[in-house]
């Protein structure tokens, strides 16, 4: 044979064995991101399980510490020309994302360029309202969503003649169950975990009263902050007196509060739902979920209520190929099948609605039903200018003055009136500097 007939057949055995697809290198998509431990051990199977759903995309996921560090290692990288496809970015973060021109590429400009399939409406919007521009287009990809609820003890219910079956809907209730709590021995009625984003973000949102002007930071840089509205002051000072009585118990900053709910000290606690994986290994005692409690008389209450975690942003700087890979790996990420089991072991929320369907259709809120407490509540109301999410430049500074704030109002060094408008003219002055600095 000669040798051009002989190199030919084996070029045709080697196509018919081996496509060309398989040959190749599969085309590397860097993922970094912030969860470490068993969340970390969750990330990694997605990322196997996209791996293994196709050979022409090697995703990897990379670890890069907490949520401050991922992005500050993010951003170095991309400054340095060598950035990650994919960077998780904490809810706080969007606004210094957004103003970041020219480093990021939108999902909705990488979904559209792909000509993979790519729909909108099928995204929860209370979800996604977070992470998309004024025109509606998805500015990143939800991932790990999460709202705060109400948890409760059930045998310390029980205990103080409460109905485990009827947790409270209303702060006046609240108060009333925590008086016989303590009275049936418990070391406080609640406490909280993150309590800036839980009790001031939040709760304008379930209020809809405004955190913000401008559409909380939606409609323009030149936002003002007016979280010291007299709705605001009754509720922080309301807390702080409740001290005196062990209606509420203060814990500490971030989610060191979990402690008290997790050992018993208090038998209400207010918490992401995404506590639910520390709460089920901690607890030694049944517990349930209620919806975030409200203050009756303010007219817009309930609403709905705003998600914290985190998204997953596209950053410029690689070729057309290798976005093609983001936009696959987004696609797996949002499936019915991925999302739901993401849910039901983390209690972070499904984001799209066939991934909630699939949920209840497997049945597993008839078996828990306290994990469908989020989505009820994310979906009670369509959502409003007040209730769509937070846009705020130099957030994370913002809410570490509102922890000195309230932290000073409950040691009775200050009135939450004074306290609140304090806090609302320091939180400005790191607006107009975060304005003057993206112009």
């Amino acid at each position: 044979m000669k040798k051009s007939k002989w190199m030919l057949t084996v070029a045709i055995v080697v196509l018919f064995l081996f496509p060309v697809g398989a040959l190749a290198e599969p085309i590397t998509i860097n993922w970094w991101h912030a969860h470490g431990g068993r969340l970390g051990e969750l990330v990694n199977g997605i990322a196997d399980g996209f791996n293994k759903s196709q050979n022409t995309y090697k995703l990897v996921a990379t670890y890069k510490g907490n949520y401050a560090d991922t992005m500050t290692a993010g951003i170095a990288a991309y400054r340095s020309k060598n950035p990650p496809h994919i960077l998780q970015v904490f809810e706080v973060g969007t606004a210094t994302m957004m103003a970041a021109k020219g480093a990021i590429k939108p999902v909705y400009e990488v979904m559209a360029e792909s000509g993979i399939p790519f729909d909108p409406e099928a995204y929860l919007p209370t979800v996604t309202g977070y992470y998309t521009s004024r025109e509606g287009k998805m500015l990143s990809m939800p991932f790990n969503s999460s709202t705060p609820i109400l948890w409760y003890n059930v045998e310390a219910f029980k205990k103080a003649g409460l109905d485990p079956d009827k947790p409270p809907k209303t702060w006046p209730e609240v108060a009333e169950y925590s008086k016989k709590l303590v009275a049936a021995g418990y070391g406080g009625g609640f406490s909280t975990s993150w309590i800036s984003w839980i009790h001031f973000e939040n709760f304008s949102a379930w209020h809809n009263v405004p955190f913000g002007t401008k559409e909380n930071g939606f409609g323009g840089l030149d936002t003002e902050f007016v979280y010291n509205s007299p709705l605001h002051v009754k509720h922080i000072q309301h807390l702080a007196d409740w001290q005196k009585d062990k209606i509420f118990v203060y814990g500490g900053r971030r989610n060191d509060g979990n402690a008290k709910f997790q050992t018993g000290e208090v038998a209400m606690h207010t918490e992401s739902s995404a506590g639910y994986a520390s709460f089920k290994a901690n607890c030694k005692f049944e517990f349930r979920t209620g919806m975030l409690p409200y203050w009756p008389d303010a007219p817009g209450a309930p609403q709905n209520t705003i998600i914290g975690g985190a998204s997953l942003w596209v950053l410029q700087g690689h070729p057309a190929e290798e976005y093609k890979g983001v936009a696959a790996f987004f696609t797996y990420l949002s499936s019915p099948a991925v999302q739901a089991e993401w849910h039901k072991a983390t209690g972070y929320l499904p984001i799209t609605k066939a991934a909630y369907d699939l949920a209840k259709d497997q049945g597993f809120y008839e078996e828990d039903p306290g994990m469908e407490t989020a989505l009820k509540q994310m979906l009670l109301n369509k959502p409003t200018a007040n209730s769509k999410g937070m846009r705020f430049g130099n957030f994370l500074q913002v809410r570490s003055i509102n922890y000195d704030t309230l932290e000073a109002i409950f040691a009775g060094k200050t009135t939450a009136q004074k306290g609140l408008t304090d806090s609302v003219a320091a939180g400005n002055k790191l607006l107009r500097k975060f304005e003057k600095a993206n112009k």
